[in-house]
């Protein structure tokens, strides 16, 4: 019960205007380095508990997000992005700049949006796109951020052979044994190399990815370039749904999650 000084009328709690909770989504990218990975876990540190201790001490209520999805241990992200619900007023752009101000360096937000309250930002993501980074040169500047590769690589079959991934497949093959999911079926939009002098990138873009997906394609398709499986063998490995006749995957700091797309409808700015 509130007392109105100047009429000193009784006002009841209930009566008082409440906010409705709004959900938004927040735009990160980060460096992985000194993080294992996106989730939260018990003996180590995440970038979702950086977050969610960063927001929940600015906001002054316990905040709790739920990402568009899930990296490993050292893994680096251009952008993602994650949901938050909050119960109160307050000003995007001032929030925005406290809770970097707040961050570690190697963490940032880039925008907050106001979506629909049934917006989710893991289930309504309709494709994802990741870079993998190759150094073929010893380059002190990119530990860390590239996988130094030094084995001769045949780019042009490699391509071939990321061309036989494009369209819906059946990955179980690259995925990790221990995995929730229903089903392995996912539809690559985009798998290709680019030569860039000392650097060589694979892009590959999907509708959705398994748990060590891109790091197994990768490694299976630098057996390729190796000329160590023939193309044939390559289109063998995704029919015989067999990870042990895949590639090893390849270190988790050249892989990075660049973009996150959802339908424009998701949003209310």
């Amino acid at each position: 019960m509130l007392i109105c000084m100047q009429s000193k009328i009784l006002i009841p709690e209930f009566c008082l205007p409440k906010f409705q909770m709004s959900r938004f989504f927040l735009e990160i990218a980060y460096n992985g380095t000194h993080y294992s990975g996106w989730q939260n876990q018990k003996n180590a540190v995440g970038v979702q508990e950086v977050v969610e201790k960063s927001l929940s001490k600015l906001l002054r209520e316990e905040i709790k997000i739920v990402g568009s999805g899930r990296t490993d241990t050292g893994v680096h992200c251009k952008q993602q992005f994650f949901h938050i619900d909050i119960h109160k007023e307050f000003n995007p752009p001032d929030l925005l700049h406290k809770l970097n101000a707040f961050l570690p360096k190697d963490i940032f937000i880039s925008t907050i949006r106001k979506v629909k309250d049934t917006a989710h930002a893991r289930y309504d993501a309709h494709e994802r796109s990741y870079e993998y980074h190759i150094t073929k040169i010893k380059n002190p500047f990119l530990d860390k951020l590239a996988l130094h590769y030094f084995k001769p690589a045949d780019v042009a079959l490699m391509n071939k052979a990321a061309g036989i991934l494009l369209g819906e497949h059946d990955f179980e093959s690259f995925s990790k044994v221990k995995t929730d999911v229903n089903h392995f079926v996912c539809t690559i939009k985009k798998a290709e190399w680019k030569d860039q002098g000392d650097l060589l990138i694979f892009y590959i873009t999907a509708n959705r990815f398994l748990r060590g997906m891109v790091r197994a394609i990768v490694g299976t398709l630098l057996d390729v370039g190796s000329k160590k499986i023939s193309l044939k063998e390559f289109e063998g490995i995704i029919a015989g749904r067999d990870r042990k006749k895949a590639g090893m995957n390849v270190a988790p700091h050249g892989l990075y999650l660049t973009r996150v797309k959802y339908p424009p409808s998701v949003f209310l700015d």
